[in-house]
């Protein structure tokens, strides 16, 4: 797999047009099991290939219990520079019930041991909505992140996503259907929480302190080109969207045979005014006038315009010459705000 990694990183090495490369992000997965000689391999090929900026963020994702002291003195000889940990929740309870393999403890445990290694730039994923989690002790996992003196935090509400385990637990009657009134409060609280402490919401799922914003994450909801590889991995130029294919050996095989197993998609005008209005809308930058006048029909952004005087009226949009972006209220119907925007 490491092998057709470095190939298809060869493969590709001149669809990002040769731009310095602001971030590297090693995730959707637990790359952090990688040994130190394959994690060598893959960052050879990457500035062998590829040019990159002076400070650009370099992402290890990592699980809990895949961090040990003779990791972590190995990654300080790499361009690892920032590691996003997949904690969830600081209660065991909640922990067992999302199936996750580490425990609370050794959360807490990891975080620590890497900022002894001298990592200042860590994030965690903290999920709520869950049946198990009180607003009790959602306070108690947001009060932990202050503790832990962490600058970043990503946090998601528990969704049970058509055709996966929790869902057909559902439909069997086997779990109870989540509450949606619960996370709904659960968000509220968070933001007020986190903004009382410093934090700023600069993506609907995404605080920071010190405007330590995500590089890698920021890029995709700013709409700029991207490159990915390996397995399900997703690609943007601008133009097109690509996605390789998800099966480990097919992808393995065609890799090997030279060929690039993706699919490819042409945006048509809809798309990337639809794209650019739901990820702006995400971010506290919201979407830009000038932005829109510029890349987009005229019709296009009249009607735009249109649709969005009655969200004007009803509170949810805060609308200037500059740009729109959500009011506070709105902030947790995004994604269907943005839907009722779309071309």
């Amino acid at each position: 797999m490491v092998d057709c990694l470095l190939q298809e990183l060869e493969m590709r090495k001149h669809e990002l047009n040769d731009e310095p490369l602001s971030s590297v992000y090693f995730g959707g997965g637990t790359p952090s099991i990688l040994s130190a000689q394959h994690l060598d391999q893959l960052f050879d090929g990457i500035s062998k290939y590829y040019r990159i900026s002076t400070n650009a963020e370099f992402t290890l994702e990592a699980n809990p219990d895949d961090i040990t002291k003779e990791k972590l003195a190995f990654l300080k000889t790499t361009p690892v520079n920032r590691f996003s940990m997949g904690v969830q929740s600081f209660f065991d309870e909640d922990l067992q019930w999302m199936n996750r393999a580490h425990q609370a403890t050794e959360a807490e445990k990891s975080i620590r041991l890497i900022q002894e290694f001298g990592f200042d730039k860590i994030t965690i994923d903290l999920i709520y909505g869950s049946p198990t989690l009180s607003l009790a002790h959602w306070e108690q996992n947001l009060s932990k992140v202050l503790e832990l003196h962490l600058n970043h935090l990503s946090a998601y509400c528990l969704t049970a996503e058509p055709q996966t385990a929790l869902q057909h637990q559902i439909q069997k009657g086997n779990l109870a259907p989540l509450d949606e009134e619960k996370a709904a409060l659960q968000f509220d609280f968070m933001i007020d929480f986190l903004e009382g402490n410093h934090f700023e919401q600069y993506e609907i799922s995404n605080f920071a302190r010190n405007q330590e914003y995500a590089i890698h994450n920021t890029s995709y909801w700013q709409n700029k080109p991207y490159l990915g590889i390996g397995p399900s991995a997703h690609s943007f130029n601008g133009h097109q969207r690509s996605w390789n294919i998800a099966n480990n050996q097919t992808y393995m095989r065609q890799i090997q045979d030279g060929i690039l197993p993706a699919e490819v998609e042409e945006l048509t005008e809809e798309n990337k005014i639809n794209e650019y209005i739901m990820t702006g809308l995400r971010t506290i930058w919201g979407c830009d006038w000038a932005y829109l006048n510029e890349k987009f029909n005229a019709d296009l952004v009249v009607q735009l315009e249109e649709k969005l005087n009655h969200m004007v009226a009803e509170g949810k949009i805060e609308n200037n010459s500059q740009n729109f972006k959500l009011t506070r209220s709105a902030r947790i119907l995004a994604d269907g705000i943005a839907s009722d925007l779309f071309f």
